[in-house]
């Protein structure tokens, strides 16, 4: 049996589209404040930081990514069980998001991907299955605000379906049974 080809292409990254995810991190409909005697304008509680299972503590790095090379082939997705984890652009080049709902599996049906504009971040609910950061051109650094403390907050799972993520849209090669 041949596999057939079935293509997930990049939609925009929006609030409602992305909203069974997690958050959208963008200034645009943001409150704003005027603080700093007028000089600043101060971006109000753009997401939730819920680092508080078993203890944790919000942390806040920086992830110095490598661009994929593409065709990329998707082998593992990962999920926080114990966080949420927001992923802020220090630049302003599109990036892809690649995600699934929170389940026991992840197949290429479950699979949503999504293109920022470059001024856009997010924030993973807990659980949300997501492939690590979807760079493209050169290096890319992203602040991240994560969970620190005890207790295992990563859990991968092997993607068994044939995806490949070309530069724009995901590829899914499937077999006749499961397209």
């Amino acid at each position: 049996m041949s596999d057939s080809i079935v293509e997930l292409k990049a939609i925009p990254l929006t609030k409602s589209r992305f909203a069974d995810f997690g958050q959208v991190i963008e200034l645009e409909g943001a409150q704003t404040i005027s603080i700093n005697q007028g000089l600043t304008t101060r971006f109000h509680d753009l997401f939730n930081v819920d680092t508080d299972e078993e203890g944790g503590r919000a942390i806040v790095n920086v992830f110095r990514t490598q661009p994929l090379t593409f065709p990329h082939k998707v082998s593992l997705m990962e999920r926080h069980p114990l966080g949420s984890q927001a992923f802020i652009p220090t630049d302003q080049e599109p990036f892809l998001v690649l995600v699934a709902a929170a389940g026991d599996t992840v197949t290429s049906k479950d699979l949503q991907l999504f293109r920022t504009n470059g001024r856009q971040g997010v924030n993973f609910f807990k659980n949300t299955w997501h492939h690590f950061q979807i760079g493209t051109g050169g290096t890319r650094d992203f602040i991240v605000v994560d969970r620190g403390g005890e207790g295992n907050n990563l859990e991968e799972i092997t993607v068994n379906d044939h995806v490949i993520i070309t530069e724009k849209e995901v590829v899914l090669l499937t077999t006749p049974e499961d397209a």
